[in-house]
């Protein structure tokens, strides 16, 4: 599975689909501190992106990938 909810921390690996979406809703809105890791991730369905945004979830590491990170990391930076 490209993202991994443990206690109040989901691990983004790979490809992260549409399908990852609803998942994560779920699981952000039973965790009164999420964070996430998106340092092994290479591609996030903007489904996903919503969700982090509305979620206003904090980042604790950014994707290795520089061209994913650039992207993502200025919406994201932050965030609580």
């Amino acid at each position: 599975m490209p993202v991994e909810m443990m206690k109040n921390v989901a691990c983004f690996k790979g490809v992260c689909t549409v399908e990852e979406a609803e998942p994560l809703l779920q699981w952000l809105q039973d965790q009164q501190r999420a964070k996430v890791k998106l340092k092994e991730c290479t591609h996030l369905h903007t489904a996903i992106l919503q969700v982090l945004l509305a979620a206003k979830v904090m980042v604790t590491l950014p994707p290795d990938d520089p061209d994913l990170a650039r992207w993502l990391m200025p919406a994201l930076k932050n965030r609580r």
